[in-house]
């Protein structure tokens, strides 16, 4: 909830535990926080300082246990120093890359008198782009011959849409995004290619085989390996961000635009000439076909293509899915469009099963006006879902969608993939309805196709959180695979 509340806000969401096992069921929260690059503080108790050497109940060394999935941490040993270390923390996990920081506070340091007042709130700068630079990002983008934008979650943390926009629009590029980053470009803007970072390749890494130059602007590793785009090494990239990139061999840029991303994008239209290119128009009528393929199927257990276009009709431009982590997710960055910046919330970088019930809630806190559908596998909806009874006594309304094939879709998918059989990753579920009713929430048994879209459709009229069952035709994973992996590109 905490991460969700800083991707949303662009400030560090706050999350409390006590000392030992709850300071330790963070520890996959802030591991997802630090790989999703969202703002986080968290604070948690300890023993007091007296008992701290020897062997004490409850107690371990949780400032070396999340020392390495933090952007910083510390041990508040003495009251006077809190407004100083609160500062710090804040100031660390809000700065690009923006994180988690964390602070361990000793119960006898929480009982002493504070003296101290609250620092000076400084917001972060960014330095201003270089024009020597400039001028060789731009004279590489108007001599390539055939260009495309690789727009990842820094568009998304900088508010850089509006100019990522217009600097497609000006140039006339075509755009593909990542899971994180998906509405930069709203998906019916003819320029936009949509999600590239499948497990295997897809149309859309097409555009990027005929690339010669890839622009990518606030893209970050953990998004998408930069193997998969770039296997030979050999693309000329253009590298358009806050901070200098990780030494890669598959990413190795010839020039890095550093400084404001929306400044940098405003800089490069007045340097950048439009290039209109045909094979574009050609591969996303490719992508846009792929999405209408099954899209109205009325085969039942429902295809995952149905489930997803369902689910598009009830939700307006900008209201928000939040997926959770299973072979959903692959189908939701697949075919969902997504037409507005952190209308869909997914967990990439650390991929988290359990975040949708979690991230359902803040989403619903921080935008109550807006309708929220959490997309979850059955198991990792099972992972959290005992937060309803957060979501139920803080009145927030959203729908849970369970993708239910009493199993671990996404694992049976890989493991079939790889060897051919599948193994433990099967489960039993309860009864989906009877549970939500068991919280006094409404629930919905799917047993037909068309049953599907006037669910949504009642459910999220429904003044709490509602789950519906949906059982899922998890044959298409292994259909996509093949397809796939006959992929015949289109262009090039």
């Amino acid at each position: 909830m905490a991460s969700v509340v800083g991707r949303l806000t662009g400030k560090p969401g706050v999350c409390l535990a006590t000392l030992g096992p709850g300071a330790t069921n963070l520890t996959t929260g802030l591991a997802d926080t630090q790989l999703d690059y969202a703002p986080v503080v968290a604070i948690t108790g300890q023993t007091n300082l007296r008992r701290a050497h020897k062997e004490t109940k409850q107690f371990v060394d949780i400032v070396s246990h999340f020392k390495p999935i933090t952007k910083w941490n510390a041990q508040v040993d003495r009251a006077d120093v809190i407004p100083e270390v609160v500062r710090k923390a804040f100031k660390i996990a809000q700065a690009e890359k923006p994180g988690a920081c964390h602070l361990e506070v000793p119960s006898d340091v929480a009982g002493e008198e504070v003296k101290g007042r609250p620092m000076l709130i400084r917001q972060v700068t960014y330095p201003y782009p270089d024009e020597k630079i400039l001028k060789e990002a731009a004279d590489i983008i108007n001599h390539a011959r055939n260009p495309i934008i690789l727009a990842g979650n820094g568009i998304i943390r900088s508010n850089a849409s509006k100019e990522l926009r217009n600097f497609v629009h000006h140039t006339q590029l075509p755009v593909a995004n990542t899971f994180m980053s998906m509405g930069s470009v709203p998906a019916d803007d003819p320029l936009c290619l949509l999600s590239v970072g499948l497990q295997s390749r897809d149309y859309v890494n097409c555009g990027f085989d005929d690339a010669d130059v890839v622009i990518a602007i606030g893209y970050d590793f953990t998004e998408y390996d930069p193997q998969g785009w770039n296997p030979q090494g050999d693309k000329k990239i253009v590298h358009v961000d806050i901070l200098p990139p990780d030494v890669d061999f598959h990413y190795t840029p010839a020039v890095e635009l550093l400084g404001d991303i929306r400044e940098s994008l405003r800089l490069l239209i007045g340097r950048t000439k439009p290039k209109i290119s045909s094979a574009r128009k050609v591969l996303r009528d490719y992508i846009l076909r792929e999405i209408e393929e099954c899209a109205r199927d009325e085969g039942f257990p429902i295809k995952p293509q149905r489930i997803i276009n369902d689910i598009r009709s009830v939700l307006n431009r900008d209201d928000i899915l939040v997926s959770d982590v299973g072979a959903h997710l692959i189908w939701v960055a697949r075919m969902y469009q997504a037409y507005e910046p952190n209308s869909v919330l997914i967990s990439f970088g650390f991929a988290s099963m359990g975040f949708g019930v979690p991230a359902a809630i803040s989403a619903k806190l921080l935008n109550p006006g807006k309708k929220v559908v959490a997309v979850c596998g059955d198991g990792g909806f099972m992972m959290t879902s005992m937060e309803l009874e957060t979501a139920c006594r803080l009145k927030t309304p959203f729908t849970v969608v369970i993708f239910n094939d009493n199993g671990y879709g996404l694992i049976k998918w890989k493991q079939v993939n790889e060897f051919g059989v599948d193994f433990g990753s099967d489960f039993n579920n309860p009864d989906f309805v009877k549970y939500a009713e068991s919280f006094g929430m409404k629930g919905y048994r799917i047993s037909s196709t068309r049953e599907l879209l006037p669910a949504l459709q009642d459910s999220l009229k429904q003044k709490m959180p509602t789950i519906i069952d949906v059982p899922v035709d998890y044959r298409e994973n292994l259909r996509l695979s093949e397809k796939l992996g006959n992929l015949i590109c289109p262009v090039g």
